[in-house]
């Protein structure tokens, strides 16, 4: 390879900076499991909650390792299901959070022993034991799990896992993307409560296990707004402007059966050229911005499309009209 192949947009600063923004959310995500989550056996849904419940059951087998044997299937299942839709970076952030899991925990104890037992007094020390301290060890743990996850998201990326057993769910079941999270959270977290606290499959129920789970709704809430913010800052929601030169129906495709979600045809007349046209009114979360524009740019690269917050929402698909003595956040 020469010198001027790094000249190359695939070279460009702005593609390396994604990559390390990818790997740094998973190192996030990653160390987040290993420090906070992991040892007090806290599970937050998705796959790695999933691996910590199998990791009770089967102690010789690392939580990383279990969430390869989740993440591989699955990414061959999604290939199959949904073609393209998962690039290269979904791959890669799905296949290094749990190897450098498993490295970050290897590091942080001291004998194979202490890795099976996933004993906080042991981990690096027993600096950050916060056996004591669930509540706190639960609120930065899921500090740590929603901005790594944020970040990767933010680079167009999945971390894989819950989100494709959702679009899966989705695609099938004809459930809504974010129902279809809770659903598939809340029954890791289930089956978290039967083995740890109830000990099946382990023979060792925990008393306080059914504490522990009133600790994983709490991370998983904590998290989902952190991942939020990081994702779309103060604004959940975003209202589009979107005026295409003429009628699309790619786009409106898009929209109805991608995005499941409906928008609005203005008729409209430019000023300056007298011509009429059509402007689609549509209101989506942040995260969903990024994704309509590269679809824009793709039907019509000539588009105008203006994007601001929209500060409160609600009908069919958003929040229900207040009733007359609700108490309103205003």
């Amino acid at each position: 390879m020469e010198l001027k192949d790094f000249k190359d947009p695939v070279f460009s600063f702005k593609w390396l900076k994604s990559w390390a923004l990818i790997l740094l959310g998973c190192t996030l995500l990653a160390a987040g499991y290993v420090f906070f989550i992991s040892p007090y056996n806290i599970v937050p849904g998705g796959v790695y909650g999933a691996s910590i419940v199998l990791h009770n059951i089967f102690p010789a087998i690392q939580v990383g390792t279990f969430g390869y044997m989740f993440d591989i299937p699955l990414l061959i299942l999604a290939f199959l299901v949904f073609g393209s839709k998962f690039g290269s970076r979904t791959i890669v952030a799905a296949l290094y959070t749990p190897g450098i899991m498993n490295l970050i925990t290897k590091l942080s104890f001291p004998n194979e022993e202490a890795m099976k037992a996933l004993d906080p007094s042991q981990m690096l020390g027993g600096i950050l034991d916060l056996s004591d301290h669930l509540m706190l060890a639960s609120f930065i743990g899921s500090v740590f799990l929603g901005v790594g996850v944020g970040i990767v998201v933010r680079q167009q990326a999945t971390t894989g896992g819950t989100d494709i057993v959702a679009m899966m769910i989705q695609k099938y079941f004809h459930i809504g993307f974010s129902n279809a999270v809770l659903i598939a959270d809340a029954a890791v977290v289930f089956s978290g409560l039967l083995v740890i606290g109830f000990g099946l499959g382990t023979g060792e129920p925990d008393p306080d296990g059914w504490l522990l789970s009133l600790y994983s709704l709490i991370t998983i809430y904590v998290t989902s707004r952190v991942l939020a913010y990081t994702i779309n800052g103060a604004s959940y929601s975003k209202l589009m402007f979107i005026i295409l030169n003429e009628h699309n129906e790619t786009l409106k495709k898009f929209i109805l059966h991608d995005l499941d979600r409906s928008a609005t045809y203005i008729q409209s007349r430019g000023m300056y050229s007298g011509a009429d046209k059509e402007m689609i009114f549509l209101v989506v979360p942040n995260k969903d911005v990024p994704i309509v524009q590269r679809i824009i740019k793709e039907v019509d690269h000539t588009a105008f499309i203006v994007v601001t917050d929209a500060y409160d929402t609600f009908g069919e698909g958003f929040k229900p009209l207040p009733e007359k003595d609700d108490i309103q956040n205003i």
